[in-house]
This record gives C-alpha cells, structure tokens and sequence, in this order.
C-alpha cells in the first residue's frame, strides 16, 4: 500500500492540485452541455461545440507535451491557470458567446468526466512520473486519479445547485480552482527533463516510436467510441428521461466515488498482475454494462448501468496514463503523454457531433451501442499489441525520488 509521507514533495503537490481541478471538472462535466442547451443551442449544435472543445485539446495536448519536454513542465502549468482565471472572468464579465467559445475550447470546459484529460495532461503526468520509480507508477498513477475522482464528485454535488444559483457557478469554481494551483505549481522547483541519448547500436528510440504507434491505433478506437456518449451523455440523459442537473449531478458524484476507490483497486492490481491484465478485464465488463444502459426503462436502472460502466472504465485511467509513460525515457514523456492523449482526443472529436445528430433523429440507442462494440474492439487491439508487456513487476524498494 502507499504511504504519503514516503512520497516525494512534488509528487504529493500534483496530486493535490489535480484533485482542486478537479472539482471545477466536475461541475463542467456535468453542466456545460446543460448550459448550452439553457441557451437555446441545438442538439447538433451541442454536439458541434464538444467536438470544437475536443479537437482544441488535442491541439495543445501536442502542442504542450513537446515544449514541456524540451523546456520543463512548471511554466506551462502556471501559464494554464493563469489562462484559466483570465477567460473565466471574461465569461462572466462579457456574456458573449465568441468568448464562451474561445474558452471552453482553449480549456477544454466539459471535457467528459474521467479527470485526466486536458491540455494541462501531458505536463502534469511527465512530471509526476518524473518523481515515481517505474514499478511504482500503476500504483501512484492511480492514486492521482482517485484523487481527481474525489474532487469531481464534489464538483458533480455542486452541480445540482446550478439550477438554484445560476450558471455563473461554473466559471467562479473554474477560477478558484485555477488560483489555488497557481500557487501550488508555483511554489515548486522543477528538475529539467533528462536528455534523451540514443545508446551505441542505437534502436531504442525505434522501439518507443513502435510501441506508441501501437498504442495510438488502439487508443484510436477507444476514442472514437467514446466519444460517441461520454461528453455528451448529460444531454442524452435529459433527453432519454427528462432529468437536469439536479439527477445527473448526484449521479455523478457516486460514480466519481465508487471510481476513486476502483481506481485504487486497479492501481494495486496492476501492481500484482501486471498493467495491462488490470485494464483489460475491467473493461471487458465496464463494456457489458454500456451496451444494457441504453436499454434501461427507467432513469434508476440506466444510473446503475451507467455507475457500474464508469466505475470500471475509470478506474483503469492511472494504469493507462502509468502504461503510457512507461514505454518511453524521461525526456519523451511528455511526448508519449501527449501522444496518449491526442490519438484518443482527435478520434472521439467526431462522436459528439455525430450523436448530436443522432439524437436528433430520435436513434437514442445507437451512439451508446456503437460505442461498445468500438470499445470491444479496442480490448482486442490492446491485448494483441501489449501482452508481452504485462510481466508481474517485482515488489522493489521505494526509489530515492520517493523517499
């Protein structure tokens, strides 16, 4: 088991400040789309705007994981939030709908609640891995992203009050969040990446590019399904059941829960096992409950269709982001962050806004069945490529970079 004070001070700090993010993840998660149709916008219109969001994401996950690589991770998780604070005053100051764009696709507003994905990613996930031993990542990774998940099931509570307050909240919890991990990133000190030297003989560097091509092509169909339902599944709710934020909200933040201790779960299972047995078989199951969910004949039974699919699904998101960093040296890693994240970002950037129109036409069942069968797809792909890398790690002595 993990023991915080064994952690290094770096480590403990980004794991703090995710959970703080967090919380304004949550709430975005959970009412962004909620807001836009609030404004009137069409479902198409909807799933148009998430697609916009995900393709900017993409954009500056590549963009952020090869700068970060080259001249350090802190300045650019500094400039993010103050980024953050900046736009969200505007929101609210402006009510212009040119300004809402540019931010919620610069920031990535309502990304889809699985708390790791952002142009903030590459950055943050190089530089804690900077600071973990290698057989140690599944565990600390997931350790991360119980913490995101507690935090957006906080995020996930607030969101019921929204009806109540006013959609203004989204944004005063955004730059809240983002001035408490100003302060937190920049009260850190920063080892500069590890340059990368190709050794005598060389071949190192094409076996990373080999195994990250692969990985690309399977997270590929991973994304494309997701992003058939995840970021836009409030909408789907509402439109399936006639429920808002104060069901969906309350949905959510049990899901984060149960997820934040799945994801403990995985992360000492990958320890055990191996990674990728502990991400495969959750979600062979995480699978089997999506393709009931659309089924579900009431708003109870699709909540815990859809509690069981994400607590499962989740809980594998430190052992993926472990998994990927893992592949690579120290001075790739943001590269690979980056890489991990972008060939999923720029495939799911097309779901949305084809089940926007999918809904639209009234076919509410099947964005979410194709979204299965693309997942199952994406099991097969992984094991095919990655079996070989699930030897069981030895249980070793904490590296210095922890102690």
């Amino acid at each position: 088991m993990i023991s915080w004070p064994t952690l290094h001070p770096v480590v403990r700090r980004l794991l703090a400040a995710r959970a703080v993010r967090s919380v304004a993840q949550g709430l975005l998660s959970v009412n962004f789309v909620l807001y836009l149709a609030a404004l009137h916008w069409s479902a198409a219109a909807i799933g148009l705007m998430v697609s916009a969001i995900t393709l900017g994401a993409a954009g500056l996950n590549l963009w952020g994981g090869t700068v970060t690589d080259r001249h350090g991770r802190r300045r650019y998780l500094v400039g993010y939030q103050v980024a953050s604070i900046v736009l969200g005053a505007a929101v609210i100051v402006l009510h212009a709908n040119w300004i809402l764009i540019l931010a919620a696709v610069l920031l990535g507003f309502g990304l889809g609640p699985n708390a790791a994905l952002g142009p903030f990613a590459p950055a943050e996930q190089a530089w804690l891995a900077q600071n973990v031993a290698k057989e140690r990542r599944g565990a600390i990774f997931s350790l991360a992203s119980s913490g995101s998940f507690l935090g957006m099931a906080a995020g996930s509570l607030l969101a019921a009050a929204v009806p109540a307050v006013g959609y203004s909240l989204l944004f005063y919890v955004t730059i809240a969040a983002a001035a408490v991990n100003f302060l937190q990133y920049g009260g850190l000190k920063e080892q500069p990446p590890e340059a990368v030297v190709e050794p005598a003989g060389g071949g190192v560097r094409q076996a990373e590019n080999r195994n990250l091509m692969l990985l690309s092509v399977a997270n590929g169909v991973a994304g494309l399904g997701m992003g058939l339902f995840a970021q836009i599944l409030p909408y789907w709710l509402s439109v399936r059941y006639g429920v808002g934020a104060g069901a969906i909200g309350p949905l959510y933040a049990i899901g984060f829960v149960l997820s934040a201790l799945s994801s403990v779960l995985t992360g000492e299972a990958s320890s055990r096992y191996g990674l990728v047995r502990a991400i495969v078989w959750a979600r062979l199951v995480g699978i089997a409950a999506l393709v009931a969910l659309p089924f579900m004949p009431t708003f109870a039974g699709a909540a815990v269709a859809y509690t069981l699919r994400s607590v499962l699904n989740r809980g594998t998101t430190g052992a993926r982001q472990a998994f990927s960093v893992n592949l690579v040296r120290d001075g790739r890693r943001g590269f690979a962050g980056s890489l991990n994240n972008l060939s999923q970002r720029l495939p799911s950037a097309i779901g949305p806004a084809v089940a926007g129109w999918m809904i639209g036409l009234g076919l509410l069942s099947l964005p979410l069945l194709l979204a299965a069968g693309l997942q199952l797809v994406y099991v097969g792909l992984f094991v095919r490529f990655f079996r070989g890398h699930d030897e069981r790690p030895a249980v070793e002595p904490l590296a210095a970079a922890e102690r």
